[in-house]
């Protein structure tokens, strides 16, 4: 507890010095939460920040307790009935009512507390969460109360709710108290993929390499009205390095993709196997099927088709997966046993279309239980499964699933999954493995997006991200082009890891 009170008091020292003459006040909760919270201001008081804090129930456990003994001495206190305004003209507004294990409706002087913390944002204060924002649920993600903070800092690993509550957390930062990277709690923390885990993956182009060696892409899709999803994927694709991209496409389709993107091959339709075998089998290294593929009748013949006669790795996504509704042992056959790489890219509802045979089964409990859902599907299929959403989560047989959590709303748009499906196509070619290819797709895609809002806007005087109105998939497309110089440079001490606010006006 005194490790990660320091940790925390350091943090917001650096962070906030410009405010800390405004001084902080700390609202301590009765459990180690706000034992941290009292070692925090003993902290902040020790090097001569002015410190208040308001106790809305007496400390709890012995810990706690202890802390609140040795901070007494050094910080004011404020009695506090549990109701009613406590008059915080502080600049800076530390939540320490509520961590890990608080589950349920606020209730009593802790809601009243939270209540007056959210009010001092409203008037301008910044909010410091220690470990969760009060009122965030920890293991579900559902409902945030009403502390919305700035900053949340947290202790030796980033917990399932940082990265489903992205809009209560504010920038969320993981101090290092001695547990080591990442530690394996018991609260299933997840394993995130980070910059240096992209960086480790990511095939270097050598000085000698050719269009071959940089991998040929086949793209399968491009309905009659919906040419420009096989465009997205085409110009994702050619923007992370892929050697050759060939769009197969509606017929009706192909002179848009033609002039949309002269830098990329065109070809129809397979009618029958020896188109396969010629337009994708003999040529390609990987392949992509689904960007506006549609849904007429013989859309699931098409995909049957072409997944029996190219036995390479492929990415499946959009309808190339709808077609397969309730149908996922289908899914199976037409994929063929094991070991072909296949990754599956749906998003939460083309996941629940795809497995409603199963009962029960909504969006909504896809959502509750993104982190272990997909691996009924991969189980099954043999396939890696990319379950979009914030965050994204990864799976593959044999092994726990890996986590991204970059990106912003500009992502949720239409065409983001197709510039996703390009991404990730061009990866499969070149890496093989689908958990690793969907893993560093994801979190390419999502640093894109980030880098997308930054260009057209930097951070604010009080570093809040700008706002993301006005960015398109254009702007993603573009950062994604100058985004694969990855920086495997370790974090500052005692930083682990750190992920930006998400969304306006969080």
């Amino acid at each position: 507890m005194q490790r990660a009170g320091a940790a925390a008091a350091a943090e917001i020292a650096l962070r906030y010095r410009d405010r800390l003459h405004g001084g902080v006040i700390v609202f301590a909760g009765p459990g180690n939460n706000g034992g941290d919270g009292w070692v925090v201001a003993r902290a902040l008081a020790a090097g001569g920040v002015p410190v208040r804090v308001i106790e809305p129930a007496g400390a709890k456990t012995p810990d706690a307790v202890a802390e609140r003994a040795l901070a007494l001495p050094h910080v004011a206190v404020t009695e506090w009935s549990g109701s009613g305004d406590v008059a915080c003209g502080e600049s800076i507004v530390i939540d320490a009512l509520l961590g890990t294990g608080s589950a349920g409706t606020l209730r009593g002087p802790i809601a009243h507390a939270a209540h007056a913390v959210a009010d001092a944002r409203q008037r301008g204060a910044a909010v410091v969460a220690l470990d969760l924002p009060t009122g965030a649920e920890v293991v579900a993600g559902e409902t945030p109360g009403p502390i919305v903070a700035d900053l949340t800092l947290t202790f030796g690993t980033v917990k399932r709710t940082h990265l489903v509550q992205r809009d209560a957390c504010g920038d969320v930062v993981v101090l290092d108290i001695g547990l080591g990277e990442f530690a394996n709690l018991d609260d299933g923390a997840p394993r995130l993929v980070d910059e240096r885990w992209v960086a480790e993956r990511i095939p270097p182009i050598s000085a000698s390499a050719h269009k071959g060696t940089r991998k040929k892409l086949a793209i399968c899709g491009g309905a009659r009205g919906m040419a420009g999803a096989a465009i997205l994927a085409a110009r994702a694709a050619l923007r992370s390095s892929v050697g050759m991209v060939r769009l197969v496409v509606d017929d009706a389709s192909l002179d848009a993709v033609q002039k949309a993107e002269p830098l990329a091959l065109a070809g129809r339709w397979p009618a029958d196997d020896d188109s396969v075998d010629r337009e994708i089998g003999r040529w390609a290294d990987a392949l992509v099927i689904g960007p506006g593929l549609g849904k007429s009748l013989g859309t699931r013949e098409l995909v049957e088709r072409i997944l029996s006669r190219f036995q390479g790795p492929v990415v499946l996504d959009a309808d190339a997966l709808n077609v397969f509704e309730g149908d996922l042992a289908g899914l199976a056959r037409a994929l063929g046993a094991p070991p072909r790489a296949a990754l599956l890219t749906p998003h939460p509802a083309e996941f629940a279309r795809l497995i409603a045979a199963t009962p029960g089964v909504t969006v909504e409990t896809v959502l509750a239980d993104r982190f272990e859902i997909g691996s009924m599907v991969t189980q099954v299929t043999g396939a890696a499964v990319l379950l979009k959403g914030v965050p994204t989560v990864i799976f593959a047989s044999g092994g726990p699933p890996l986590v991204s959590a970059s990106g912003n709303p500009v992502l949720a748009a239409a065409g983001s999954g197709d510039v996703l499906s390009g991404i990730a196509g061009t990866l499969l070619a070149q890496i093989g493995n689908p958990l690793e290819a969907g893993a560093a797709a994801a979190w390419i895609h999502g640093r894109a997006a980030e880098r997308a809002v930054v260009a057209r806007q930097p951070f604010d005087s009080r570093g809040h991200q700008p706002d993301i109105r006005g960015a398109t998939l254009t702007d993603v497309l573009d950062a994604l082009s100058l985004g694969w110089t990855l920086d495997t440079t370790p974090p500052r001490y005692p930083i682990l890891l750190e992920l930006p606010r998400v969304g306006e006006g969080a």
